[in-house]
């Protein structure tokens, strides 16, 4: 009597690795979760954790990936059986370490790897839905001020100056700070860091008194930084050039404000590492088969 073989189940493909910060990270792990997909999330600190409503199939892993990171977590989940269908690349544009990571260990194992190319706020200022109901981000007026001064680099401040008299705000993250305040001597400094206790710790370290510090999620909101440069009568506003909903929102205060911004320039995108704006990222991805 002839027995057939087991039928191997398919395996399901209906999982993404998403490895983002909390910008663009939330709004796109929600649409990928209404649309049915199964969503691992990867970020650096607990503290971003935070910025994602809890949901049964989202999954978030903490920590910075090393050097070998990437491809440990896509080799243990193909060797689970829970292979990506997806790897969907939304950090920042300075995070130039974890895409270029991401892009080989995707290429050497065949994963699929899609990038979010942030919208232009110069071209398209936009603020993602906060319904994550996976929609193109709508459009916002254009600015009226003076267009914002793109530097090289935080030590092109010294040539910004005289700084006597001005009040800036070094919306830069906590690592550049000692260079900024350098590079922007005269200026009253005032800074918008992540709430950790290493972002604070260097603030701190850097010399900046604990009355002008703020530890502020990314994505807190326009009123809680609007409220902030009204508080500390802002002047200047340093951030970087970061595409997407930051970077719109400090050119909307400049503009509503009448702050003068200042953009570090984004480093450039290796041509074979062009995104896809939000609406044709999700139309790629599709929906879980």
């Amino acid at each position: 009597m002839h027995r057939s073989s087991p039928v191997a189940a398919p395996v399901a493909q209906d999982r993404l690795w998403l490895v983002a910060g909390t910008g663009e990270g939330p709004p796109l792990a929600a649409a990928l979760l209404q649309r049915g997909w199964r969503v691992q999330v990867n970020v650096v600190t607990a503290a971003a954790v935070r910025a994602y409503a809890p949901h049964p199939a989202l999954e978030i892993g903490v920590g910075a990936l090393g050097p070998q990171g990437v491809a440990q977590v896509l080799q243990e989940a193909q060797r689970k059986g829970r292979p990506f269908r997806w790897v969907v690349d939304a950090s920042h544009p300075f995070a130039v370490r974890i895409s270029d990571e991401l892009q080989r260990a995707c290429a050497a194992l065949e994963q699929p790897l899609l990038r979010l190319l942030r919208a232009d706020p110069a071209r398209e200022p936009a603020l993602a839905p906060a319904t994550g109901s996976g929609a193109p981000w709508p459009t916002m007026p254009k600015p009226s001020s003076p267009e914002p001064l793109l530097l090289e680099g935080v030590s092109a401040l010294e040539g910004c100056g005289p700084w006597q008299g001005r009040r800036l705000l070094l919306a830069i993250g906590s690592r550049q700070l000692p260079e900024a305040l350098a590079s922007s001597e005269g200026a009253r400094h005032f800074a918008r860091v992540l709430p950790a206790p290493s972002a604070l710790a260097l603030a701190l370290a850097a010399g900046l008194p604990p009355e002008r510090i703020a530890c502020l999620r990314p994505a807190v909101g326009a009123a809680v930084e609007r409220a902030l440069c009204r508080r500390w009568a802002i002047s200047h506003v340093l951030c970087r050039q970061s595409g997407g909903r930051t970077e719109t929102l400090w050119r909307t205060l400049a503009a509503d404000l009448g702050l003068h911004l200042l953009l570090l320039r984004a480093p450039q995108e290796p041509h074979a590492r062009q995104g896809l704006a939000w609406a044709a990222l999700l139309e790629r991805i599709g929906w879980p088969a």
